[in-house]
């Protein structure tokens, strides 16, 4: 059986840790197995009582015997964080931003590998989202109209919308009378 005994202080600054606003409900569950246990209650019992499973309570109890406090935040899954790799491949990808050129994301990871950066074309987004580098593309025919037919097709739409159909079709219609009718 796991026991924690806690002295006085130790108990009060806990009680005063659950109280407080900005205090998870997580922490403040892990909080009161750590009282529970100290008033003598056992894993099984605080586990049933608190809706947690035997094993989480145990573990915690033994980590609060070897840590501490510590053992009450809550710590993000997985290993640590690489910033020494995280810097590097910025690095790169702002060296290879640089160039007068445009990539692409795939292009991108190409290009890394070629500096031993192994990055699939999905993380090579990532870090290019980070760096506020990289936004979708739009496709678009803007760069491929006729600036003439443009103004002509707006001219004609705006004479639309204002209700002068007939008159806006006649002066800007391509065809003349005498052009013969269309064949089928």
């Amino acid at each position: 059986m796991v026991r924690t005994r806690l002295t006085p202080e130790q108990r009060t600054a806990l009680r005063a840790r659950a109280h407080a606003a900005t205090v998870t409900p997580r922490v403040r569950d892990r909080i009161e197995m750590i009282l529970l246990s100290d008033e003598g209650w056992p894993a099984q019992r605080i586990a049933h009582h608190l809706g947690y499973c035997t094993l989480t309570v145990r573990k915690l109890l033994h980590a609060f015997l070897d840590t501490g406090e510590a053992a009450l935040s809550i710590r993000p899954p997985g290993p640590p964080k690489d910033t020494a790799r995280r810097q590097q491949v910025t690095a790169a990808l702002e060296a290879l931003l640089d160039e007068e050129r445009t990539w692409t994301a795939a292009q991108l990871a190409a290009a890394l590998a070629a500096q031993d950066i192994a990055l699939s074309t999905r993380q090579t987004r990532k870090y290019l989202q980070t760096l506020g580098a990289w936004r979708r593309t739009q496709r678009t025919l803007r760069h491929k109209q006729d600036p003439d037919r443009v103004a002509t097709a707006t001219t004609t739409l705006g004479a639309l919308k204002k209700g002068r159909k007939r008159a806006a079709l006649r002066s800007l219609s391509p065809t003349s009378a005498v052009s013969p009718p269309a064949s089928r």
